[in-house]
């Protein structure tokens, strides 16, 4: 069975004119991919078995070690692993994949777990915490909303990087115009603040729409916010430099040289 990896929905099951544009090319029919990690062999065997008839790919490890070394790709995935592992443990593991492959939830199965063992494993966001013997359907529903939870986070990667992309292909005026503008400034007090008219805000705050792929302002906005985008930022490097400009002509170059640009950096 193939997984749809596709844009984000808001609270309410709508799509957001931003979640739809970013699918469109990071759309793709994949196969996901169940990493099984447990020290017995036949289990492995029995898990990758009944992964394989879900039409998904399993990846069999005897010890989380051996996972970590293994490439990963940026596909819908899922850690399936016995919480008691030679060597790193499974509770370790899972800290590890979090910060190394957060678009891996994991899936837990024990044959002894207690319930503080539990409670840290669901605190630390694992998707189900199962005892053996476990029930397939049971399992299969864990792994499936596994898959959920890593193409939200694949989709939110995506989405990030575009928008970077769209970014970096602004010039400096228009990065700091997307600043101002989108932290709430009227056209003619962005002109006061980078010494432009308001003729020429309006001009390139129409090529930031553009370049940035916005409809509309509200667009502009929520993307300014997800780039974590700055006005205080801003507005504090404009007014270094500002009054680099104003004192330049007035301070001797060795201490422009020195500690005039130690205390205002470029």
């Amino acid at each position: 069975m193939g997984f749809m990896l596709t844009g984000l929905r808001l609270e309410n099951g709508t799509r957001s004119s931003v979640h739809h544009r970013f699918e469109s090319k990071e759309t793709s029919q994949i196969t996901p991919i169940v990493f099984v990690i447990d020290p017995d062999r036949e289990v492995c065997e029995l898990l990758e078995r009944l992964i394989q008839c879900e039409g998904w790919h399993p990846e069999t490890f005897a010890s989380g070690e051996e996972f970590l070394a293994h490439p990963l790709e940026a596909v819908p995935s899922c850690l399936l692993m016995d919480v008691s592992l030679p060597g790193i443990s499974g509770l370790e593991l899972q800290k590890r994949a979090a910060t190394e492959c957060p678009h891996i939830p994991a899936v837990f199965l024990s044959a002894a777990g207690d319930i503080p063992t539990t409670v840290e494993a669901m605190k630390a966001g694992a998707v189900e915490f199962l005892m053996k013997p476990f029930r397939d359907d049971e399992l299969l529903s864990a792994i499936r909303e596994a898959f959920e939870r890593s193409c939200l986070v694949l989709a939110k990667r995506a989405e990030k990087q575009t928008l970077q992309s769209c970014y970096a292909s602004l010039s400096p005026r228009q990065q700091q115009v997307m600043v101002l503008v989108a932290s709430g400034l009227l056209n003619k007090e962005v002109g006061g603040a980078l010494g432009i008219s308001e003729i020429t805000v309006k001009a390139h705050r129409g090529m930031v729409m553009q370049k940035m792929r916005a409809h509309s302002f509200a667009d502009l906005i929520k993307m300014a916010a997800k780039l974590g985008l700055s006005k205080r930022k801003e507005s504090s490097r404009l007014r270094c430099d500002d009054c680099a400009t104003r004192l330049a002509g007035v301070i001797p170059a060795p201490c422009r040289a020195g500690r005039f640009e130690a205390v205002y950096p470029r």
